[in-house]
């Protein structure tokens, strides 16, 4: 269902709603774009809160990029993590610790710098991570029952150039 209206009936400088440009200059594109991705991002952040737990039921719903991050690439140093999620490392420490309690994650020194660690996941952690994944692709696959294949694949490609824009 589509949160916020479709654009429909705005009026342009112009008065011609054709024109795509809105009475503070911004393109209709780009509202539309803002609107969507408003919704897009709220849903996700409830579901991801909601899936997370399952992973640990004191698990933060930001951490599963972490997650994501450490199953994708293995061992990854605490400040390469920071890096990729964009926090400073502080915040990411102290993420590292509740996730190390949890037993989802653990450090190990790093063999090429011995005043590094590496943190990787658990078993435990793996375990319950690709689980939850499962059920996020499999709530996916639900929900875009009705798309072809090719529509989800542009979608997922579109994605990937976006967030490659936004990384920098």
């Amino acid at each position: 269902m589509h949160e916020g209206g479709n654009g429909e009936g705005h009026r342009t400088k112009s008065g011609d709603p054709a024109s795509g440009v809105d009475q503070g200059g911004v393109d209709q594109e780009f509202l539309a774009l803002e609107r969507e991705l408003t919704v897009l991002l709220r849903r996700a952040r409830a579901s991801s809160g909601e899936m997370v737990r399952e992973v640990h039921p004191d698990l933060e719903s930001s951490a599963y990029g972490l997650l994501v991050r450490l199953e994708e690439l293995g061992r990854q140093r605490a400040t390469e993590l920071a890096a990729y999620i964009g926090v400073g490392k502080a915040t990411m420490s102290r993420q590292l610790r509740a996730l190390e309690e949890m037993g989802v994650v653990a450090r190990e020194p790093d063999p090429a710098d011995g005043r590094a660690w590496l943190v990787h996941l658990t078993e435990e952690g793996r375990v319950r991570f690709r689980a939850v994944r499962d059920a996020r692709r499999a709530r996916y696959v639900r929900e875009l029952a009705s798309w072809d294949r090719r529509e989800v694949a542009e979608l997922a490609r579109l994605l990937h150039r976006l967030n490659r824009g936004v990384e920098g």
